[in-house]
């Protein structure tokens, strides 16, 4: 009995750090914002099931009201998704400044999260789409947009809104 006792003990002791270790799946846990743009991936099977993928891509990160493109490398356990249109994806900092865990919604589980870890270069200037090519951007241009359209993904604002035209006087 002693024995078994010691044994169950151990066991438990020795998963405590991965629980303690997992990352979270709870969107509210990432305050950060990522658009993917683009990624280039590998994908690994084992008896024909995705196992693992692997890549490198192009990003912006909203964080704390600011644009900065980002370039990462993956290490995942599912495939990386880009985003479509102005979708962003929740994130937070593991090491600030060097890596992200992003936040992407699981196929078939509606509410449910996968994680994936980012290792990251942080730019002084953001990744934008012009006629259908990623180009880059001042940092301070990308911001006045975002003013001007009230896009704000780290509060809600998913989507750009049209301004207002400027009263030209005529009546």
């Amino acid at each position: 009995m002693l024995r078994r006792s010691l044994t169950l003990t151990a066991v438990l002791l020795a998963a405590a750090p991965a629980v303690i270790l997992a990352d979270s799946h709870t969107p509210s846990d990432y305050p950060l914002r990522v658009h993917i743009f683009t990624r280039n991936e590998t994908t690994f099977y084992h008896m024909r099931s995705a196992d693992e993928a692997k890549g490198e891509g192009r990003a912006d990160l909203f964080e704390n009201g600011q644009p900065k493109g980002l370039d990462f490398q993956f290490d995942c356990t599912h495939r990386l998704l880009t985003s479509s249109g102005y979708e962003t994806f929740p994130a937070k900092w593991k090491k600030p400044g060097e890596e992200l865990i992003i936040l992407q919604p699981e196929f078939g589980k509606p509410g449910n999260y996968d994680s994936c870890h980012l290792k990251v270069m942080v730019k002084d200037f953001v990744y934008v789409k012009h006629e259908g090519n990623l180009v880059t951007e001042p940092t301070a241009k990308f911001k006045d947009w975002m003013t001007k359209h009230d896009y704000d993904p780290e509060h809600g604002k998913d989507l750009p809104s049209v301004p207002e035209a400027k009263d030209s006087g005529k009546e």
